[in-house]
């Protein structure tokens, strides 16, 4: 990867669409947006105030369509994610229960024979108050660390900010991929119901239930309640997303904070195991999740093809 140029100029004089063509713009999606909610999806509040946003920023000034066009990376992320559960993954495929929890126990178990367990196993009954409280801490960070990052870039230098959005949103879709093709079932999920496939499970807060109870607050219960992707496990991308987080603050950022980039990662990689949300081996796939996404979306915007519409969106977002 070649290293970050400046900030193109933006685009002056650039025709403004009529308000007639604004409009009906805005009636096509409008129509397209509701009707996919509302007929496939399931419509909830979130969908009609992401919507309303969405319809002030554009209707508001350029800034506004500016940083609506910026933003639409992570829109169309949130709305590719919610529109999983139209299909969920284990109606088309094999769940993979008894074989990921047998090969993580051959390999990374601990203690021998009959008394070997799975490091998750180990760590449900060898629990600190200190880890516990570090654990839900890192884990309520993978969301406001990457979102902060992309923030701050946004500010600063809008090809850093398109460059990190547009790697966060591939190594998703390629997540998503990997958990149509390998459905996997988590650690808690085999402590709950051991191996039989129970489809509609909702999630579970597993070990980050002690920082709750730790805190007398239900912050994790909230959350996990409303997942209904229980058979996402594998890859982890609770331990891709820190990965694409230091990729570019260590190319980018001062040693304060690459050192702080990869402590971030590493919390939430043992926070993932401590937890007994992931195995070692979905961390393990997250983490190459992350760099197979981030080596594949730098050739694509450096490349012949990829460079120009690239070039593109970083002058629009000026």
């Amino acid at each position: 990867m070649n290293d970050l140029s400046p900030n193109p100029a933006p685009l002056v004089g650039a025709p403004r669409p009529s308000v007639g063509s604004r409009l009906l713009r805005t009636v096509v999606a409008t129509v397209l947006y509701f009707a996919w909610f509302a007929g496939l999806v399931g419509l909830r509040p979130e969908h009609s105030v992401l919507y309303g946003i969405m319809l002030f920023l554009y209707w508001s000034s350029r800034r506004g369509q500016r940083l609506l066009l910026a933003l639409s990376p992570l829109i169309a992320y949130w709305i590719i994610y919610d529109s999983l559960r139209i299909m969920p993954n284990y109606t088309v495929g094999e769940v993979h229960i008894a074989s990921l929890y047998n090969a993580e126990k051959q390999l990374f178990g601990i203690g021998e024979g009959a008394l070997r367990q799975t490091p998750n196993e180990w760590f449900a009954t060898h629990s600190y108050q200190f880890i516990d409280v570090l654990s839900g801490f890192w884990y309520l960070s993978w969301v406001p660390v990457p979102l902060l990052v992309a923030i701050y870039w946004f500010l600063t230098n809008k090809e850093r900010y398109a460059r990190f959005v547009g790697a966060f949103v591939f190594v998703n879709i390629l997540g998503f991929i990997v958990y149509y093709l390998y459905p996997a079932a988590p650690p808690w999920y085999v402590a709950m119901h051991g191996f039989n496939l129970v489809p509609q499970t909702l999630g579970s807060t597993a070990g980050l239930s002690r920082f709750d109870a730790w805190l007398g607050v239900e912050v994790f219960k909230g959350i996990y309640a409303k997942n209904s992707n229980v058979f996402a496990a594998m890859p982890s991308l609770h331990s891709a997303y820190p990965v694409v987080v230091a990729y570019y603050v260590i190319r980018a950022g001062r040693w304060p904070v690459r050192i702080g980039a990869v402590l971030f990662a590493v919390g939430i990689w043992l926070a993932a195991v401590y937890t007994s949300h992931h195995y070692i081996l979905d961390v393990l796939a997250g983490i190459t999740c992350a760099l197979v996404g981030v080596t594949l979306w730098e050739g694509l915007i450096t490349g012949r093809v990829g460079r120009p519409w690239f070039r593109r969106f970083v002058t629009a977002i000026q």
